[in-house]
């Protein structure tokens, strides 16, 4: 979880859906895999963003959530949310409007997702990395433990750098 007092907003993640097995559960799994932000008072979401739609990887999109303020392009400071996700992402939002600032591969063996498409926040999947049962998916990565799991994160921001622990591990 991460608190902004500004904003009286509070930013977390829910998990994968179940099963495992993607065939049992068709659809987008609506609102597995997603960054949730609900005011703290009431607890009215105010926005919410799915990073994984039908997560067949057992993802789990709840690791923590950093909140920073940064200067856009035109030079304007943005409140912006943070999130490296186990799926190899790392996702950034304008904290106060849920608008999707970018989705980035931690690096260039992330193969699950060729690209996350920004007009739409949508993953554009590789099948060659999927692991419906008809299939036998070789080097997935990453792993069903993830790029990034559950450990804490920084951010400096007099060095405007994020600091991260990442794991590099592919699955068959």
């Amino acid at each position: 979880f991460a608190y902004d007092p500004d904003t009286n907003l509070v930013y977390y993640g829910s998990g994968n859906p179940a099963p495992w097995n993607e065939t049992m559960r068709p659809g987008d799994n609506k609102w597995t895999m997603t960054i949730w932000v609900r005011d703290i008072d009431t607890g009215a979401a105010k926005f919410g963003y799915q990073k994984t739609p039908h997560d067949e990887w057992d993802f789990a999109g709840i690791n923590f959530m950093m909140l920073s303020e940064q200067k856009d392009k035109d030079g304007n400071l943005r409140k912006l949310q943070t999130h490296p996700d186990r799926n190899g992402i790392v996702y950034t939002l304008d904290r106060t409007d849920g608008t999707l600032i970018s989705a980035d591969k931690i690096d260039d063996t992330v193969n699950v997702f060729k690209k996350v498409d920004i007009k739409t926040g949508l993953p554009v999947r590789d099948p060659e990395y999927g692991t419906r049962m008809d299939h036998l998916g070789k080097d997935i990565c990453p792993s069903a433990m993830g790029y990034h799991n559950q450990g804490l994160d920084s951010y400096d921001p007099t060095k405007e750098l994020f600091f991260l622990g990442v794991n590099h591990i592919c699955m068959d």
